[in-house]
């Protein structure tokens, strides 16, 4: 008897399901070392379900570039150079003077300890760990490559090895990467590439993809020559093995909503003082600038003289991420502030801003036609849009309970929502790179769960829209805000 192959989709589940479980494990074991018996569960695992940002992770020779770009985006820069790296809760390293570091792509406080040891502060529950370790995974599993990449058939360091140490040490015998000479920076790249497995192009590229990071000593050369000497000493050395910790304090506060209950309070409080607990709120986790352009720039840049008379909505939000219109975004975050929008900056630990508008602040400002705004209820009947930015993974489960509770625990009272819309960014197992995906089950992060639900979202208020992949964000936000407003039926 034959039995059908499982498809891309199972086995893609099937191996985030045991990537969850192997990392909830070691968590709570409280330390694993990368290259050791865990380590392999987990690269196994990353194997298997071979996620599209880290492209080539399964060739044993090539360093995937993007994937290396991607993570360093997103973890603190030093953590290269690092043989331990340590997860733990707010446990207070902000008020005792040490500096933070912030990755640019992730909002997250770190900070290092000493030469060998990077702290990474985790306020959003386990996904953010997940995010974490599986960056970290694939940052290890590139490390050996160029470690192996260093060594000849005989084990030898290679020539490009020792050219590559030469220019970190920069002639002073420490690394430093402080003395590349403008002349010899295209020998430097060649050597680069042979260790990267690269082209000499692909390399060149890369690097100029990091300048907005670090610079030219300190981008992709300081970090292939600090990865791959870490994993060499490693090898040679079992006394330099590079381990994973997690601290005491952030295993037992893991899932107990700590900052995301607080979060929920300080909505609350402000809907207290203004007196509207009871109003009809619409709650959409998008860009924040997407909702705040859709409802204000049509106004705000049409008051300061700026906006051709022919822009529709669509081209004001794609002509608002050019350098040259940079400034518009301020005009409109200024005019909102004057009608009826509230920012609540998170002091939660949450990273989550939040934007409250009162739509009745709205009713004798202009609107683009777009919208299709008819009239806007007064007084208790005007609606309230809440807009969350994008929470992680399994925070957003934690906020969203935590919003949702009853207002009133004495009468048991509730909130009027009357409907959630999210806009998600992720990858999918089917379509290109900058296709939509509008989605009809909810999967229960890192099982084989999923519900089944009716999505009142359609692909008809999204294809109008989208243009371009890099606008694909502003777009999809844009038609939320659009879907809200025909809901509200004004």
């Amino acid at each position: 008897m034959s039995f059908p192959l499982p498809t891309r989709a199972q086995e893609s589940r099937t191996a985030i399901a045991r990537l969850y479980v192997t990392m909830r494990h070691l968590f709570n074991r409280g330390y694993y070392k990368p290259n050791g018996r865990s380590g392999d569960s987990l690269r196994e695992a990353l194997f298997t379900l071979k996620p599209e940002i880290y492209g080539s992770i399964m060739d044993p020779e090539k360093v995937e570039l993007e994937g290396l770009i991607y993570i360093i985006d997103r973890l603190p820069q030093g953590i290269e150079e690092c043989r331990f790296v340590q997860l733990l809760a707010d446990e207070g390293y902000s008020n005792d003077g040490l500096e933070v570091i912030i990755p640019p792509k992730r909002r997250r406080n770190c900070y290092r300890l000493d030469a060998n040891t990077m702290l990474i502060e985790v306020t959003r529950g386990r996904s953010e760990i997940y995010d974490i370790l599986t960056h970290l995974t694939f940052m290890y599993l590139e490390a050996n490559k160029i470690a192996r990449n260093a060594h000849d058939h005989d084990g030898n360091l290679t020539h490009e090895w020792r050219k590559l140490e030469e220019i970190m040490q920069g002639g002073e015998g420490e690394p430093n990467g402080q003395h590349v000479p403008i002349e010899a920076r295209h020998q430097a790249f060649s050597y680069l590439s042979s260790l990267l497995g690269r082209t000499y192009q692909e390399t060149l590229a890369a690097h100029k993809r990091l300048e907005h990071v670090r610079d030219f000593d300190h981008g992709l050369f300081h970090t292939v020559y600090w990865l791959g000497k870490l994993s060499m000493e490693e090898n040679e050395h079992e006394e330099n093995e590079r381990i994973i910790k997690f601290s005491s304090a952030l295993r037992d506060r893991i899932g107990h909503h700590l900052h995301g209950e607080k979060w929920a309070s300080n909505i609350q409080d402000l809907l207290m003082e203004k007196g509207w607990q009871d109003r009809p709120m619409h709650i959409i986790s998008a860009n924040l600038h997407s909702v705040r352009t859709s409802l204000y720039g049509y106004a705000a840049l049409e008051e300061a003289g700026v906006r051709p008379a022919d822009w529709s909505i669509y081209q004001t939000a794609s002509e608002l991420s050019s350098p040259e219109h940079a400034d518009w975004n301020q005009i409109i975050e200024d005019y909102a502030r004057k009608h009826g929008m509230y920012v609540l900056d998170d002091t939660a630990g949450t990273n989550i801003v939040v934007q409250l508008f009162d739509m009745e602040a709205l009713r004798d400002m202009p609107l683009a036609p777009e919208l299709g705004a008819k009239s806007i209820p007064e007084g208790k009947d005007a609606p309230l849009i809440l807009v969350m930015d994008y929470a992680f993974g399994e925070q957003a489960y934690e906020l969203m309970d935590e919003l949702l509770k009853p207002y009133d625990m004495e009468t048991n009272e509730m909130r009027n929502i009357q409907s959630v819309s999210i806009m998600g960014k992720a990858g999918i197992l089917t379509g290109d790179k900058g296709d939509l995906m509008i989605p009809t089950a909810h999967v229960f992060e890192g099982t084989a769960d999923n519900y089944p639900f009716e999505n009142d979202l359609t692909a008809a208020p999204l294809a109008i829209q989208r243009r371009r992949a890099d606008n694909l964000a502003d777009g999809v936000g844009l038609a939320l805000v659009s879907e809200v407003w025909r809901d509200l039926g004004y």
